[in-house]
């Protein structure tokens, strides 16, 4: 199997993935306070929302470079 044929099952899973789910979240930790050996951090927990056009395009070019990988090989 090779790179292209990988490339396009993984974007095809891909905009699947962000159909089904719309979204995800993920957390990120900032540093707000330092001083000396006392540090304190926040964790933020932050949404992204995967657009349909992104889910629908990330298939539709995924099936299009796995039927021109199956042409060439």
């Amino acid at each position: 199997m090779n790179i292209v044929k990988i490339a396009a099952i993984v974007l095809i899973v891909a905009g699947i993935m962000g159909l089904v789910h719309g979204n995800f979240t993920f957390t990120k930790e900032t540093h707000e306070l330092k001083i000396g050996k006392l540090e304190v951090s926040v964790d933020e927990k932050q949404r992204v929302k995967v657009p349909t056009w992104a889910g629908v395009g990330a298939i539709v070019l995924g099936s299009v470079l796995l039927l021109a990988g199956s042409r060439k090989g």
